[in-house]
C-alpha cells in the first residue's frame, strides 16, 4: 500500500469505519440485485450466483422466490432446498409469505428472499419484507435478495412523475446504504420489449397492456438512468470510504450539509425526498427541521399526524431530525442552520395570491432576506392538491351567545352614561369610551364579540351623539373615519389579544413538559431500587398522557413484569411482543412496522450495557396516532429510566463485591 507520510487518515473517519467493520462482524452480508424494472433478469442472475456459491460449498437456502411461471428461472430452482411457505389467513384468503422462523432455525450460510420491497400480509411479524430481512441478517446469515429502483423511497416521486404511476411497495434509503454489495442487473430496453412480446416476462394479454401503460421505451429509458446513476453513487462512497481510510490524498469538496424544512402539508414529504437526492449527489449529511411555532397547538389532528409521518420518512431516509421551538419560522431555521454549519436550505412554497404574501408576509422571503452566505432553495408546486389549507383549531373557543349577551350590556351601559355626561366631553372623547368597551370584551370574550361591540359600538355612537341626534344621518363627513377607526382598532385589539393568548398557552405546555421531565428526574435521583424506579415513570406516564403502561424486567432467562397500571390485563400475544422487543432492542408494537397489531407500544430500555427492560404504553385512543411530541417525550422518559436502573445495578453490584 502506497504511504502519503504528510496525510493521516480523519481519527472520527477512521473510528467510524473500525466499528461499522466490527459491526459487520456478528451480522449477516446483504447482497442486492438490483434493477431497473421487472423482467431485466434479478431472480435469474441471484439464483446462478446462488449456485456458484452452493459449487464452493456453501450452505444455500431459498428462503422466498417467484418465478412468475419463467422456465429459466424455475430450472434455476432445481438443486437448492426451499423453506416451505407459511401460510397466512386473511378475510378468508390464504396468502403464501416466506417462513422467517423457520429460515433463522434451519441457520443456513446464505439465504435467497426474492422481492424485497414486498409488503407482508397482515398478522405477519413484520409489515415489509426487508425488515424480515434485517432479522436474518441480524442472526448473522447472508443474504442474497432482488430490488427494482422505483421501490427506493426517496425516488419515490420521481419515477411517479416519469411514469404516471405511484408505487407503494417502498424500502428506506437505508437498507441500499447498508448492504455489502450491490449487483446492478442491466438489460437494453429494445431487448426487455422483445421478451415482454414473446411472453418471457407476463402473459402476452399482460404484456401489450404493460407495454402500453408502463413499459414503453421512453419510460423504460429513464428509469435505467435512474438505476445506473444509484449504483454509481454507491461506488463513489465505497471510493471515498476507501481513500478516507487510508488518507489518500485528492481533491476533497468542501463540507456540504443540507437542511430541508418541514411543514403541515403534503408538500413536506416531496421536500424530503429532493433532499436525500441532493445529500446523495453531494455526499453530503442532512437534516430536517421542523418548527414548533404556537400556533402547533391549534393544528388539526390530521396535520399533525402529517408532520409526524414526514419526519419519520426523513429518519428512514436517514436524515437527522429536530423538532426546535421559535416565534419566527425563519429566524429559528437560520439560528439552527447557523449553529449546525448546514450550507442549504431547503424549503417549499406554495403558491399564494400576492395579495396574501404582501398582507401576511412570506417565511420563504424572510428566510432567504435573512440567509447571508447559506444558499436557499425554493420548491415550489402548482398542484392543487398541495394548496389545499392546512387544516386548523379555531384561534379562540367559539363564542357564546352570551358572550354578545354581555357585549350588549356594556355598550348600552356606556351609552347611557355618555348621555349622562355628553354636557362635559366632546364627541371625540366619548369614543374613547367605547373603545374601552372593545378592549375590555377583547380580553375576556374573544375576537367575533368584540369586533360585535365595535360595530353596535359605533351604530350607538352615531344614533346618540352625532348630530343630528337620534338619527343615522352624519351631519360631518368626517366622523365616518372615526367609525372605521373603531372597527379596525377593535378588530386588531382582539387579534393582537387572540396571539398573546396562542402564545400564553404554548408556553404553558412547553412549561408542562419540562416540568414533568424535571419532576420524573428528581424522582428517580431518590429512587433507591428498580420497584420505586418503575413506579415512578408509571406514575408520570399517566400524569402527562393519562395513559397505562407497564413494565418488564429481566430476571435469569425470562422476562417478568414488574409494574402495570391498575386494570390493564395482558394476554400471551403483549408479552410475545415485549420479549421480541427485548431480544432485538427495537420499538415493536402500536403505530410501529413491527408487530404493529399490539395494544401498546414497547420500547426497550437502553443503556451502555444494553437493554436492561421494556417499557410499554397503551396510548388512550385505541386508534389515534402517537405524534412526534409525545414520541420525544417517551423516549426522555425511557432514557432516564434506563439510566437510573444502570444506577442501580451498578450499585447492587458494587455491593456485591
Amino acid at each position: 500500500m502506497v504511504v502519503y507520510p504528510e496525510y493521516r487518515p480523519d481519527p472520527d473517519t477512521l473510528l467510524a469505519h473500525i466499528q461499522g467493520e466490527e459491526r459487520q462482524k456478528h451480522r449477516g452480508k446483504l447482497k442486492i440485485f438490483l434493477g431497473y424494472i421487472a423482467g431485466v433478469g434479478k431472480t435469474y442472475e441471484m439464483l446462478q450466483a446462488a449456485h456458484l456459491r452452493k459449487n464452493e460449498g456453501v450452505d444455500v437456502k431459498i428462503g422466498y422466490i417467484e418465478t412468475h411461471g419463467r422456465p429459466e428461472t424455475e430450472a434455476l430452482v432445481e438443486g437448492l432446498p426451499v423453506t416451505p411457505r407459511k401460510m397466512v389467513e386473511y378475510r378468508n384468503v390464504t396468502i403464501p409469505e416466506m417462513d422467517l422462523d423457520a429460515v433463522i432455525a434451519a441457520r443456513p450460510q446464505l439465504v435467497l428472499v426474492d422481492e424485497l420491497a414486498h409488503t407482508n400480509a397482515p398478522g405477519s411479524r413484520h409489515t415489509k419484507r426487508y425488515q424480515d430481512v434485517e432479522e436474518i441478517l441480524d442472526a448473522g446469515i447472508d443474504v442474497y435478495t432482488t430490488l427494482n429502483i422505483q421501490h427506493v423511497d426517496s425516488l419515490n416521486d420521481v419515477v411517479a412523475q416519469i411514469t404516471g404511476v405511484i408505487v407503494r411497495e417502498t424500502i428506506p434509503d437505508r437498507v441500499i446504504d447498508e448492504a455489502t454489495e450491490i449487483e446492478l442487473v442491466d438489460l437494453a430496453p429494445p431487448e426487455l420489449l422483445q421478451r415482454l412480446r414473446e411472453g418471457k416476462v407476463y402473459v402476452p394479454d399482460m404484456a401489450a397492456r404493460a407495454i402500453e401503460q408502463f413499459f414503453n421505451e421512453g419510460n423504460l429509458y429513464a428509469l435505467r438512468e435512474i438505476a445506473l446513476r444509484r449504483a454509481a453513487d454507491r461506488v463513489d462512497d465505497q471510493v471515498l470510504a476507501w481513500m478516507q481510510t487510508r488518507a489518500i490524498p485528492g481533491p476533497w469538496a468542501a463540507g456540504e450539509s443540507l437542511l430541508v424544512c418541514v411543514g403541515a402539508g403534503p408538500l413536506s414529504e416531496r421536500l424530503v425526498r429532493t433532499a436525500r437526492r441532493q445529500a446523495d449527489r453531494l455526499n453530503s449529511p442532512w437534516s430536517a427541521i421542523y418548527v414548533e411555532t404556537p400556533s402547533h397547538h391549534r393544528l388539526s389532528k390530521e396535520a399533525k399526524e402529517q408532520v409526524s409521518r414526514t419526519l419519520q420518512l426523513a429518519e428512514k431516509l436517514g436524515a437527522t431530525t429536530a423538532t426546535v421551538f421559535g416565534l419566527s419560522i425563519a429566524s429559528t431555521v437560520i439560528e439552527y442552520a447557523r449553529k449546525h454549519n448546514v450550507t442549504r436550505i431547503i424549503i417549499g412554497k406554495t403558491l399564494r395570491p400576492r395579495w396574501q404574501e404582501f398582507v401576511f408576509g412570506s417565511v420563504v422571503d424572510q428566510l432567504i432576506h435573512s440567509s447571508g452566505t447559506i444558499d436557499v432553495y425554493v420548491i415550489s408546486s402548482e398542484e392543487k392538491t398541495l394548496q389545499k389549507p392546512i387544516p386548523m383549531e379555531p384561534l379562540l373557543p367559539a363564542s357564546l351567545p352570551q358572550d354578545y349577551v354581555a357585549s350588549l350590556v356594556l355598550v348600552v351601559f356606556i351609552t347611557i352614561t355618555g348621555w349622562l355626561i355628553k354636557s362635559f366631553i366632546s364627541p371625540a372623547n366619548l369614543v374613547m369610551l367605547y373603545l374601552l368597551a372593545v378592549v375590555i370584551i377583547a380580553f375576556k370574550r374573544g375576537l367575533k364579540p368584540a369586533i360585535f361591540t365595535a360595530v353596535i359600538g359605533v351604530i350607538a355612537f352615531d344614533f346618540f351623539f352625532i348630530p343630528p341626534h337620534l338619527t343615522f344621518r352624519v351631519s360631518d363627513t368626517e366622523y365616518l373615519i372615526t367609525f372605521a377607526g373603531m372597527i379596525i382598532v377593535g378588530a386588531l385589539i382582539s387579534l393582537l389579544v387572540a396571539r398573546a393568548r396562542e402564545h400564553a398557552n404554548a408556553a404553558q405546555i412547553r412549561e408542562k413538559e419540562t416540568g414533568t421531565l424535571y419532576a420524573l428526574s428528581q424522582d428517580l435521583v431518590v429512587a433507591v431500587d428498580v420497584n420505586s424506579i418503575v413506579a415512578a415513570v408509571a406514575k408520570h406516564i399517566s400524569g402527562i398522557f393519562q395513559w397505562e403502561s407497564v413494565f418488564f424486567l429481566p430476571e435469569g432467562n425470562e422476562l417478568v413484569m414488574r409494574e402495570a397500571s391498575p386494570g390493564l390485563r395482558l394476554d400471551a400475544d403483549d408479552i410475545a411482543v415485549a420479549t421480541w422487543a427485548y431480544q432485538h432492542g427495537t420499538i415493536a408494537g402500536y403505530d410501529t412496522d413491527t408487530l404493529h397489531g399490539s395494544r401498546l407500544r414497547y420500547i426497550p430500555l437502553q443503556s451502555t450495557h444494553g437493554v436492561l427492560g421494556i417499557m410499554g404504553v397503551k396510548p388512550a385512543e385505541p386508534d389515534g396516532v402517537i405524534t412526534h411530541e409525545q414520541d420525544r417525550i417517551l423516549m426522555a422518559f425511557a432514557n432516564q429510566t434506563a439510566l437510573a436502573l444502570e444506577r442501580v445495578n451498578l450499585v447492587r453490584t458494587s455491593r456485591d463485591k
